[in-house]
């Protein structure tokens, strides 16, 4: 029993199975027991074992089968002086590492990121993307990462990965070049540039990124908008036609100050006048230039009084009202495009009453 007893005392097979997708190192639960001498050591395809004496890194093995003993054990050896053979049960430390790739990992710009693009002046982006990471350096990965955690995840040195890709990224999209515009055809090159001045920063935690990708590099939605209307304006054709119909266009719309019938219909007409100016693809259908676009009508207005309506008035009409008095700030009106009638003061007519002077002063004042 003494024997039985002292046997379950020592370990003696030592090995890890993983069936996680994210952990990258794993410590060896020894529970207070030994190690035998000539314990058999288990290192899988994508592992690394690491075992640490007294606080100090002492042995890496890679993917095999060991027999712990001090012919495969050097700086174990060493560091316990012996040089002269051992057969005792020892303690130390066992770590194992996952050196398989950790794939389909996020990076993203929190913030956009500012650059000088040659043809628009500075412009913001941002980007977004993914990236693979695995240990390259399982000894200097254990010195600079982990420490003593006995069991590290892909999660918790992800964050400080996306921080240096994010800032290398910046960088070499500062430096690149590279129109903003021809950006998304060159998101393999840049890839390669960015991974390329990632690899010595990982390096020092004894990391690599075998796999880098860009996705996505977008504007801001309003330059976005500022390229449409570029687009717009090269389909067109010709700036003065692409005004001609924006015009038209703003006209017909409901709310924009012109959207009654007399509005729209000018808005058609422009429209259509343009259109048979234009010829395909908005090139000119003759030689003779296109006479610019009539001037909008001008708005006319209502007046109530005593349950009864006056005008149309126009708004040049209507200062000599306000300066006789018929047409106060109280003073009901109407226009098309209201909902309603509404006092003088509540419309557009408001800044009228300030550009009108007062009565003049009594004689011999």
């Amino acid at each position: 029993m003494v024997f039985d007893f002292l046997k379950g005392e020592f370990i003696d097979v030592i090995d890890w199975t993983d069936d996680t997708r994210d952990t990258m190192v794993w410590r060896f639960e020894r529970r207070g027991n030994a190690i035998k001498y000539g314990a058999k050591l288990t290192v899988r395809e994508g592992q690394a074992a690491v075992f640490i004496h007294e606080g100090q890194l002492a042995d890496v093995f890679g993917p095999g089968l060991y027999m712990l003993e001090t012919n495969n054990m050097p700086v174990m050896t060493t560091l316990q002086h012996w040089d002269h053979g051992f057969n005792s049960p020892f303690k130390t430390e066992v770590y194992f590492i996952s050196t398989t790739r950790f794939n389909d990992l996020k990076w993203g710009t929190k913030n956009p990121i500012m650059c000088r693009d040659p043809e628009f002046g500075p412009v913001r982006i941002r980007a977004f993307g993914t990236y693979s990471m695995r240990v390259g350096d399982p000894a200097k990965f254990m010195q600079e990462i982990v420490g003593t955690d006995g069991e590290f995840t892909a999660d918790e040195i992800s964050f400080q990965i996306r921080n240096i890709i994010i800032q290398e990224f910046s960088r070499v999209i500062a430096s690149a070049g590279i129109p903003v515009l021809d950006m998304a055809a060159n998101t393999a090159d840049l890839g390669k540039l960015v991974t390329t001045a990632i690899a010595p920063l990982v390096a020092n935690y004894g990391l690599t990124l075998p796999e880098f990708y860009i996705e996505n590099i977008s504007l801001p939605e309003e330059v976005e908008k500022a390229l449409d209307k570029r687009t717009s304006v090269g389909i067109a054709g010709d700036l003065n036609k692409y005004m001609q119909f924006s015009a038209a266009e703003a006209l017909g719309k409901p709310g924009s100050g012109g959207g009654d019938a007399m509005t729209a219909g000018i808005g058609a007409a422009m429209g259509m006048s343009m259109a048979q100016n234009m010829g395909p693809w908005g090139t000119p259908a003759g030689a003779a230039a296109t006479p610019p676009p009539p001037p909008p009508a001008a708005r006319q207005w209502h007046l109530a009084e005593n349950g009864a309506t006056k005008g149309p008035f126009a708004e040049t009409d209507l200062a000599a009202l306000i300066a006789n008095g018929t047409l106060t700030r109280s003073t009901q009106v109407w226009s098309a495009g209201m909902d309603g009638w509404k006092p003088a003061a509540e419309t557009d007519l408001s800044r009228l009453f300030g550009q009108v002077p007062p009565p003049p002063p009594p004689p011999g004042v």
